[in-house]
């Protein structure tokens, strides 16, 4: 994908200070601004529908649209990183995002909330997906990848932690107008930051990456002079004659379904179908962040010492148990049974992303492996669109959640299996 044509050698550190550490800050704030408004439409959906008598049918459409297209703009965004720089992408992303989500506040028309919803804010979140992150610590990072990731990992549920109680006491006091307005201020302040601090490599502000020794030499590879796009299709048409490609795409595809497809846009509606109200929903939501942060960390810091394989087995296995169990611990108030889900699907929720990137780099190489799992993370999304739009259907049609469920949890089961058919290792020929 590109070509080394210099060395860059790395001068001894001044103190004990590493500039990774700036620069996986910013990549936090970015990626926790970015789920800010993602967290957010499972509270605006019902407040949306009855100022403007639209269907759940047409609101789960729009998200899924915009889930599917941020999943698609990923590995292009990976490209883009490459070839333009992670701080203009990332930076272009951001106003895209709070200027799109501000112009919803005067939206009148299903279709513009298809375009606002699904196509700006969908690919803007998109070039700060996960993806963003796995680069930022492939390039910055020499020890402790793994630890990192999964910090930015968390960054889902941690801006899910933070916003979501307050978009929520937002749109229920003042409206959802008022609440998309903090997450457009929120993304345009954070373009501010990322223009201030972000820079693309340690090369650029000459240091090398954490953990490196003083001196040691590292290959600078220049940025590719093709396209983004053809960049992105050629890496898939590179990784697609492999299986292991195929099933960390299906898995990722399990993945999304059941997190962001049914529970992030779902949970609060299913929860106010048996009369908890949507307050206390977005809560107990809010509190599976609490614990994604947990598991999510402590995923990235198991995936330096455990095989990713097994790790990926245990988290779907998990998870497919808990969404066997969710229709029997919806209830108008918390019942203890509820408080057991929240904490293990708490733990459970990105604790896949870690070990999906390290197996995407020892089997990719460390170049390709952020297009590779941008790929990857396509298949996350285009599977949390399709669940979005499955589960809405099933409660149209069924009055209910419960097939949603249940649909979902068998899927969790096939991924164990793929997870355990990946190879330890590469193949020589990749």
């Amino acid at each position: 994908m590109t070509e080394d044509v210099e060395t860059y050698v790395g001068d001894p550190p001044r103190t004990r200070w590493h500039r990774a550490w700036a620069v996986a800050g910013v990549t936090l704030a970015a990626l926790v601004a970015a789920a800010a408004f993602r967290s957010s439409t499972g509270v605006l959906l019902e407040p949306i529908e009855r100022e403007f008598g639209w269907s759940r049918a047409t609101t789960s459409g729009a998200v899924s649209l915009n889930l599917v297209l941020y999943g698609i703009s990923a590995p292009f965004a990976a490209a883009a990183m490459e070839r333009w720089g992670v701080r203009r992408t990332v930076t272009t992303a951001l106003v895209v995002v709070g200027v799109a989500s501000g112009l919803t506040t005067v939206m009148t028309a299903p279709w513009q909330l298809w375009v606002l919803w699904g196509v700006f804010i969908g690919v803007g979140t998109g070039a700060m997906a996960l993806v963003f992150g796995a680069i930022v610590a492939n390039r910055w990072f020499h020890t402790q990848r793994g630890l990192v990731t999964g910090v930015f990992s968390a960054a889902s549920a941690t801006g899910q932690l933070i916003f979501l109680p307050v978009i929520a006491r937002t749109a229920s006091d003042a409206g959802w107008r008022a609440a998309a307005l903090i997450v457009s201020a929120l993304a345009l302040l954070t373009a501010v930051l990322v223009v201030a601090f972000l820079r693309d490599r340690p090369g650029d502000v000459g240091v090398l990456p954490y953990g490196l020794p003083p001196g040691s030499m590292v290959d600078a590879p220049t940025a590719p002079t093709a396209s983004p796009a053809v960049v992105a299709l050629r890496v898939l048409r590179f990784a697609s004659r492999t299986w292991v490609f195929w099933a960390l795409a299906l898995t990722f595809w399990i993945c999304g379904w059941s997190t962001n497809g049914i529970i992030q846009t779902h949970f609060i509606p299913a929860a106010h179908d048996h009369g908890m109200p949507s307050t206390t929903a977005a809560g107990l939501l809010a509190l599976v962040g609490v614990f994604d942060i947990v598991g999510t960390i402590a995923s990235g810091w198991l995936t330096d010492r455990v095989d990713p394989r097994w790790l990926l087995a245990g988290y779907y296995f998990g998870r497919a148990l808990s969404l066997l169990a969710l229709d029997a611990v919806l209830a108008p108030g918390i019942v203890p049974g509820m408080w057991v889900f929240i904490v293990f699907y708490g733990l459970d929720w990105v604790a896949t992303v870690p070990p999906t990137v390290a197996l995407c780099r020892t089997h990719f190489g460390l170049e390709r492996s952020g297009v590779v799992f941008g790929w990857v993370f396509a298949s996350h999304m285009i599977g949390a669109g399709v669940g979005a739009s499955v589960a809405g259907l099933v409660r149209t049609e069924q009055g209910d959640y419960h097939w949603a469920w249940l649909i979902a949890a068998a899927m969790c089961f096939a991924a164990v299996a793929l997870s355990l058919s990946i190879p330890r290792r590469p193949h020589i020929d990749q």
